[in-house]
This record gives C-alpha cells, structure tokens and sequence, in this order.
C-alpha cells in the first residue's frame, strides 16, 4: 500500500518536472527533480531485502544518483560533477548487483562491449577532453548492466528481474542523454531521458523489496 501511494507521487513528481524541463520553470525543476528521486530513494528505505548488504548499497547508490541530478541540474555547468557522482552510484549498484553471485558468465558482455564501442564512437567527436571520463563512465554502466543481468539469470527472482530491467533502463537513458549532448539536441531527448531514468531508479530501489507496488 505504500509503495503504491509512493510510485503515484513518483509518477506526478517526475510529470511536472519534465514539463518544467519543456517550460524551462527552473523553480520547479529544482523543486521536483530531487522530489522524485527523494521519493524513489523511500522506496528502497521501507523495502524489506533478504541481505541487508543488498539494500545498504542500493540505498547509497541512490544517494549519489541524487547528487548527480542536484550538479546537472544546476545553472552553471557541473557535466564532469555529476558524471563523478553517478559513477559513483553505478559501483554502489554493482556492488549490489554481485553480491550473491556465485559465478559469472562472459558472453553477455560481447554484446554490451560492441554498444558501448557504438555509442563511444558516435560521440567521440564532440568530447574533447572528456573522452576518458566518458569512455570510464560507458565501462562502468555497462558493467553494472552486465551483472544486473548475471543476478537475474542465476537467481530467476522477481527482484533480480527489478534490477535487470532498471539496468537496461539506465543504459537507453544515458544513451539518449549523450546523443542529445554531444551529437545535437532534438526535442523528445529531455522527456526520453528523463522517464527511462526514473524508471529506472524506480526498479532499483523496487528490487530491494522485491515489488514497486
């Protein structure tokens, strides 16, 4: 029943902020992008998780997912910050992901390595200094998908399919948001980016109870 009246706020919070973001409202933008993600975090506090481990860096991870949006969100320009700040999060949620993992497969990261080298090279041009942290940041999120994938495969559990899917989630989100950046704005970018990273997020803090409802 919580989790239910919270996924509703979530859902409204992340409405009127993406239509602050088309408004460019920057009041509201400041006001609701952190409300959703306060919102999502509350989800993953009051879920029960069979490993305490499990929700300790799920929870921490969502922290540092906050203080991304907190550097991108603001005036001035904190792209680098919050790369930082969601890197962060990602090993969080990697840590996460690993834990009860008995043993790893390799072949599914063939398929995650050629669409990071993709969508590496698609906007490699437009990088400059940043090729590195970017490069850094595509390993790391693939890794963290990777594994979300590895849990869900070997354990079959509702919550590890959460995780899965969120994974998946956040790779479409931070693709868009890199197209959008680095190889030219269009106009469905910020609504694209913004609901599949709060589905996202939305799916991770539900693994951790194992329901978003």
């Amino acid at each position: 029943m919580v989790a239910s009246m919270l996924t509703l706020l979530i859902v409204l919070s992340a409405f009127i902020h993406i239509r602050a973001e088309y408004r460019e409202a920057r009041q509201q933008v400041y006001i609701f992008k952190p409300l959703t993600m306060v919102l999502i975090w509350l989800i993953a506090i009051l879920g029960q998780a069979s490993f305490p481990f499990y929700k300790y860096m799920i929870i921490t991870g969502l922290i540092f997912s906050l203080a991304g949006d907190v550097f991108l969100m603001l005036p001035s320009d904190r792209f680098v910050a919050g790369l930082v700040a969601f890197l962060i999060a990602h090993l969080f949620y990697i840590a996460a992901f690993a834990s009860g993992i008995d043993a790893l497969l390799w072949w599914p990261l063939i398929p995650l390595v050629i669409y990071g080298i993709v969508i590496y090279l698609i906007v490699a041009s437009s990088l400059g200094k940043l090729r590195l942290p970017v490069l850094i940041y595509i390993g790391v999120i693939l890794v963290m998908a990777w594994l979300a994938w590895e849990r869900w495969s070997q354990t079959g559990q509702s919550e590890a399919f959460l995780t899965f899917t969120g994974a998946v989630l956040f790779v479409i989100s931070d693709t868009i948001l890199a197209i959008n950046r680095f190889r030219g704005a269009f106009k469905p970018a910020r609504a694209l980016n913004l609901t599949t990273y709060f589905a996202a997020q939305w799916l991770i803090a539900g693994s951790v109870g194992g329901s978003v409802f």
